[in-house]
């Protein structure tokens, strides 16, 4: 600090440079997807008219028309488009008419709870994922190895929804351990803070588990292959060689290079998860985005699709760039646009 100013050092200042222009790429990737969604939901037949219409069980011709006329579905798609572009510049998403509220409300009301479940997942993945490989990695070729790659192997093979369904039927129906769906428990009136976070941890517990169980097949066997590449590296001989124990090497020195595949896969990921959740949410009622989605496609409602594509992709590019990041913070060699 000089004169009551904070001095970056080379290394802060060059991250900084390189977050600054990874957001900037963001808006128009942001801006090419929600223009891309708006054209390919347009393409899709039926609108949300014909399923209100559908519920109420008579609706004349007339009544159809004056509801695609209050809802705007009457117009030239141009003109629908420059509205919808106008109204993303101002952040307005439209009306969610099959809730009775504002698309951004019902949007932000059910955020938290798809963020808490990926956030978990994605924890929950990384920790597991990272100590199976460490583990398989240094019992090369043993039966722990040989364990490991059958249990990777049949997680990888067994589809969500099914897993999600006999994770109820074992841990919900049969032995009562854990609820079967939704977030909390009817009967919370009058309970603390503290049981809220336990019985809403117990209520995640089965929907993160399953959403996890596909991407931690995966990244178990990206560690081992990435930590058995760097068995013979010469830094990794380099450690052995001044006495470092094994232990050592491989978690101080080798196993930071070996997470770097990890984070890169995290990063090209980050958007399957969030569809994933989709499945999931929708198997244990979980009231996130992913059962908000379900709900919106069979109603055909585009305003509340449209805005939640649109706040995804926020989310998905924003995650990636700090997986960027993540990644810079671990390998400073990395520059802007990939170069070292």
């Amino acid at each position: 600090m000089a004169d009551g100013m904070i001095v970056l050092s080379p290394r802060a200042r060059g991250l900084g440079r390189f977050i600054l222009v990874r957001l900037a790429q963001v808006v128009p990737v942001v801006l090419g997807i929600a223009v891309l969604n708006f054209f390919i939901l347009h393409l899709a037949p039926g609108d949300i008219v014909d399923v209100l219409a559908g519920d109420s069980g008579g609706a004349t011709p007339e009544y159809m028309a004056e509801l695609r006329h209050r809802f705007g579905l009457d117009q030239p798609v141009w003109v629908q488009f420059y509205r919808y572009l106008l109204n993303l510049a101002q952040f307005n998403f439209g009306y969610a008419y099959r809730h009775g509220m504002p698309v951004f409300a019902l949007i932000a009301s059910r955020l938290p709870s798809t963020l808490l479940l990926m956030g978990v997942s994605l924890l929950l993945t990384v920790t597991v994922s990272t100590a199976l490989g460490v583990l398989s990695a240094t019992r090369v070729r043993t039966w722990v190895d040989q364990g490991i790659s059958i249990l990777v192997l049949v997680a990888h093979s067994i589809p969500g929804f099914w897993l999600g369904l006999m994770a109820i039927v074992l841990f919900s129906a049969k032995l009562g351990w854990l609820p079967s769906g939704g977030m909390v428990s009817l009967d919370r009136a009058g309970q603390g803070w503290g049981a809220l976070v336990l019985d809403v941890a117990r209520h995640l517990v089965l929907p993160a588990a399953t959403l996890a169980v596909f991407y931690l097949a995966v990244y178990t066997r990206l560690v081992r292959s990435s930590l058995l590449e760097l068995h013979g590296a010469d830094f990794v001989r380099t450690a052995r060689a001044k006495g470092a124990g094994e232990a050592r090497v491989i978690l101080v020195h080798a196993l930071r290079n070996a997470l770097l595949p990890l984070v890169t896969m995290l990063g090209y990921q980050l958007a399957s998860l969030l569809s994933g959740s989709v499945v999931v949410e929708s198997v244990f009622g979980w009231p996130g985005l992913g059962r908000l989605i379900f709900d919106a496609v069979l109603a055909r409602d585009l305003n509340l699709l449209l805005g939640i594509l649109f706040l995804s992709s926020i989310l998905v590019t924003l995650l990636n760039v700090a997986v960027d990041v993540a990644y810079r913070l671990l390998d400073p060699r990395v520059a802007v646009g990939g170069r070292r």
